[in-house]
């Protein structure tokens, strides 16, 4: 991995380079830049390899369900996975098409009945239309927001009837006390979902723009709107 960002072999890492590679982790904007502020721990902008190692560590956690803490660093999670099919290192372990769905034909036939008793326009839901669902889970806001983002793998603001079947199913976690992972297990990308040569974990890369990717998360806005929250 530091090859790829430090091909000048000068032992340390710019931000710049630094956010490109990151990116690749499928993981949003805002959990990256609170590892960044850990990794780069003198401010400098500027990873040397031991913090790189940290960045790296802390991307492994997110993308495992753990906080992104510098407490989390001693539990053992697999290595970090990135989206980069030019890179033979980056394509390890099974496919992501091979590996079965994580949702049970059983619990997507219940999931495919609530979908359709909520009008869908063309096969897809709108923000507004799962709002209430969301909501009636009494989950936390900022656990739905997450739901709604894991859920809309394809970024259009709208869920159609496989990414429904994955809201629910992280809703149905979340219940359980179970927590929600920070990037989308390989598992539970719908087989429509799927590429073929994907990595595992693979995730489309959020907006570069900010604007962007304020409009591709929806139903986070209405749901803040709806219940206040205290920061």
């Amino acid at each position: 991995f530091l090859l790829q960002v430090d091909s000048a072999n000068a032992g340390r890492v710019l931000a710049s380079d630094a956010a490109v590679f990151l990116k690749k982790s499928g993981l949003t904007d805002l959990v990256l830049g609170k590892i960044w502020d850990l990794a780069d721990t003198d401010g400098k902008g500027i990873l040397n390899k031991q913090e790189f190692f940290v960045a790296l560590r802390l991307v492994a956690c997110a993308q495992n369900g753990l906080d992104v803490s510098l407490s989390s660093l001693n539990l053992p999670v697999p290595p970090p996975r990135f989206t980069d099919t030019s890179s033979p290192l980056l394509l390890s372990g099974t496919a992501s098409s091979d590996l079965p769905w994580a949702v049970k034909l059983e619990d997507k036939v219940k999931y495919d009945a609530i979908f359709d008793s909520l009008n869908p326009v063309n096969g897809l839901l709108s923000g507004d239309k799962v709002k209430p669902v969301l909501l009636n889970s009494k989950l936390p806001v900022d656990i739905l927001g997450r739901v709604w983002e894991l859920s809309d793998i394809d970024r259009d603001g709208m869920l159609d009837r496989d990414e429904f079947a994955v809201a629910m199913f992280l809703v149905y976690c979340a219940l359980e006390k179970e927590p929600v992972p920070m990037s989308l297990p390989p598992a539970l990308v719908p087989p429509s979902k799927r590429k073929p040569l994907s990595v595992p974990g693979a995730m489309p890369l959020l907006p570069s723009s900010t604007k962007e990717s304020h409009q591709s998360l929806p139903p986070v806005g209405i749901l803040a709107a709806k219940t206040p929250l205290t920061q």
